[in-house]
């Protein structure tokens, strides 16, 4: 890796931990490299791509399930392999199953990537993972309008620097119905933080026990980007229950005192 990979790597790092999520820097300048979360848009569902297969596909027909957005470009020599196999190891790591539950696109924000680069990246991340879930994770490339219309959507904000691109590290979570509902930052993602990204995705369909009682417990954190156990709403639940235990004793007291 040449000095010029070496500087590109540092810039990413530094644009994609400094850059929060606000539209203007602290000068009042545009965003040019991070993320701008655009929390309950709708992307643009009607634009189309190539797929790993060099197929023409439109997002409509994909997004049919809650879907993980990861952007990347194929001979990134920073961040994009990392962020990969972040989702890769959550995935493995979640008891969410991959296809069933959610799916995974990954879409080349270079517009001169090739579907031929897309499938074999594919095959480099999906080596450890089912054959059975090799159609739930989608590798897309695109012509410039289609890759701007989506990333200017969920306000993923690059730069080009010679032949290579600084930009940030993120996943998006989209509904069935396209509407943007979570970001998750970082290189590594917990099994957790995914499954209640893909709950919060899922509101409006039918959903287990177990996902409403989550999210009872569980907050997003938008500081530490997280999500967190909810001891506010947790204490007062059990103080209110035990409340409501003593009055149900006093009054059972005074019943019985009566007769």
């Amino acid at each position: 890796m040449n000095i010029k990979h070496y500087l590109i790597i540092c810039l990413t790092f530094l644009f994609g931990d400094i850059i929060g999520q606000d539209a203007l820097n602290s000068f009042g300048n545009p965003v040019e490299v991070g993320i701008v979360e655009h929390l309950g848009d709708t992307i643009p569902l009607d634009l189309a791509f190539q797929n790993e297969k060099d197929s023409t596909v439109h997002l409509r027909d994909l997004v049919t399930k809650p879907t993980i957005f990861a952007f990347v470009y194929f001979d990134c020599p920073g961040l994009c392999s990392p962020l990969l196999n972040g989702v890769s190891e959550v995935i493995e790591k979640s008891d969410l199953q991959l296809g069933k539950d959610y799916q995974v696109i990954t879409i080349s924000f270079n517009y001169s990537d090739s579907p031929e680069k897309a499938r074999k990246k594919k095959e480099t991340f999906l080596q450890k993972h089912s054959k059975a879930n090799l159609n739930a994770w989608i590798y897309l490339t695109g012509d410039s309008i289609s890759i701007n219309n989506i990333v200017n959507s969920v306000g993923f904000k690059f730069k080009k620097v010679g032949v290579d691109y600084v930009h940030a590290a993120a996943i998006m979570v989209v509904s069935p119905k396209g509407k943007i509902t979570r970001y998750l930052y970082g290189l590594t993602f917990l099994p957790l933080d995914l499954k209640m990204a893909i709950y919060e995705s899922q509101k409006g369909l039918a959903r287990p026990g177990i996902a409403k009682a989550m999210e009872f417990c569980y907050a997003y954190d938008p500081a530490g980007r997280r999500y967190v156990l909810d001891i506010l709403k947790i204490s007062g639940t059990l103080i209110l229950f035990f409340l409501v235990i003593f009055v149900v004793i006093l009054l059972v007291k005074s019943k019985l005192k009566k007769h």
